[in-house]
């Protein structure tokens, strides 16, 4: 197996080769994360990119693809590193022209340029690409890594099969297992905010928290990628990460340090004391639905059962948290496009102020990840007049208007990390595995209910999701709140 050793993108030689370079991700993503990275000369040593794909085209046609950056300043230069290798997944002689052309670029710089394999591909072609980098070999040598983006499998089963895979080839430390909401500033900065402000750890808990929301929502459909989306859904597609890993971040204890193993374990034991919801009673705490013209799109089964919005209710098994309901929720064509936590803590303004008129909703504090990162914390006020009258109003802040200067795009953290070697914003086996269980169970559930004659309801676009979802949270005197 190859070594691990740090790369400095500024001064080191590396080589990173995109599998499935004319895909969305390297498109929206990835090629724009690179040149963003360039621009602010952070990619300044000798670097190379290689786009693999199945299309036939020369490497000044693959410069061309991504015309939208061909009138940018620096584009010109930056596209001067772009390279192209044609194949499709499956021919092996395509990775043996891969492995001759990386062979090319250490003879032309003079040295063995540290590699780095990203699979920007469909999930069902990972095995494929890992099983032919073994038989060629391309997998061996020093400073390899492996970057694998989210789906992580399609259940337990899968995960944990793909998982063995890899670390059949590849070290642990050499594996970057993709989410990047992990790299979203807000994200990162509910450690910062959770632990270093003594006024919020004694009241993060049981005692003092009613519940807790999570929104992540979508204005738009699933676009181009009907393919891809289509018997994956939702669930897959963004609770088994997104959602999972911003829970993880609400709810996990405070790391004993701010080293990368020490993160990673906190962030695993709050995922692994979620309690599984068991098949039969995923009716009464998982609501899926599917917005109006979805299976009108392309590459949509015409019966497709395929979820586009889920909503679920959950509990996470630790002192902290015990019986403090988790409400999560998902989906596209939503009202507007925006990810947000909402800690709702218990009403106190009854106690001595109930003949005044309370507030419904008291004291809210909300995360806001995108757009617009910042937090915000609702509180209650006496409103101006002779007459006691109160009601609640907002402290806020957002990241633009404190902090001078562009957040740094999620993907560009990402990339920075894998270069450095730093994997504590990348999931770990335990971590997956153990969102995998929860998720899992969820979707025999659903077997079931699709064998009963289920058939999933839709919602409108541009809507909240399915009517259920809002009973779900309301059988409990409690309500979506809306940022």
């Amino acid at each position: 197996m190859a070594s691990v050793k740090e790369i400095n993108p500024q001064n080191n030689s590396f080589v990173m080769v995109i599998f499935g370079a004319t895909g969305d991700l390297a498109q929206n993503k990835l090629i724009p994360a690179l040149f963003s990275l360039f621009s602010q000369n952070k990619l300044s040593g000798n670097f190379s990119i290689i786009g693999f794909s199945r299309r036939e085209m020369p490497d000044v046609e693959f410069r061309k693809f991504f015309r939208e950056f061909s009138d940018r300043k620096g584009w010109a230069e930056f596209s001067k590193h772009l390279f192209y290798q044609r194949g499709t997944f499956e021919d092996k002689s395509a990775y043996k022209n891969l492995i001759k052309k990386l062979k090319l670029f250490d003879k032309k710089n003079k040295t063995l340029m540290a590699r780095f394999f990203y699979l920007a591909t469909p999930p069902q072609n990972y095995e494929t690409i890992l099983d032919f980098m073994k038989k060629t070999r391309l997998s061996e040598g020093e400073g390899i890594r492996i970057i694998i983006e989210k789906p992580f499998g399609k259940d337990l089963d899968t995960a944990v099969a793909l998982d063995e895979k890899l670390h059949k080839i590849f070290k642990e430390e050499q594996i970057f297992r993709v989410d990047h909401y992990l790299g979203k500033e807000t994200v990162q900065n509910m450690l910062a905010f959770r632990f270093a402000n003594g006024i919020f750890e004694p009241v993060w808990n049981k005692n003092f928290i009613d519940h807790v929301q999570i929104t992540f929502a979508e204005s738009g459909g699933i676009g181009r990628r009907g393919k891809f989306f289509d018997g994956v859904g939702i669930l897959r597609d963004v609770a088994q990460n997104h959602l999972m890993q911003i829970l993880a971040a609400v709810a996990m204890e405070q790391p004993v340090s701010f080293e990368k193993e020490a993160i990673r374990d906190a962030r695993a034991k709050v995922i692994q004391a979620i309690n599984c919801i068991e098949p039969e009673d995923v009716p009464k705490f998982v609501i899926r639905g599917q917005y109006q013209g979805y299976r009108s799109e392309g590459d949509v089964d015409n019966n497709s059962k395929t979820e586009t919005f889920a909503a679920m209710k959950l509990f996470i098994d630790t002192e902290r948290f015990k019986g403090v309901p988790f409400y999560l929720r998902a989906g596209k064509m939503m009202p507007k496009s925006t990810v947000y936590v909402s800690i709702v803590f218990i009403q106190t303004c009854h106690i001595l102020f109930k003949e005044y008129g309370c507030p419904e909703i008291g004291n809210v504090l909300t995360i806001k990840i995108q757009p617009d990162e910042g937090i915000s914390m609702q509180v209650i006020a006496k409103k101006p007049g002779e007459k006691l009258s109160l009601e609640t109003v907002n402290m806020k802040f957002t990241y633009k208007e404190e902090f001078e200067g562009k957040i740094k795009d999620a993907y560009e953290k990402v990339l920075l990390d894998i270069f450095s070697g730093d994997q504590m914003l990348f999931n770990r086996s335990d971590e997956l595995a153990s969102s995998w269980e929860f998720i899992t169970k969820i979707l025999k559930g659903w077997e079931k209910e699709d064998k009963k004659g289920f058939r999933i309801k839709s919602y409108e676009k541009g809507s909240w999701g399915s009517e259920e979802s809002v009973d779900l949270i309301k059988q409990d005197n409690r309500e979506w709140i809306e940022a």
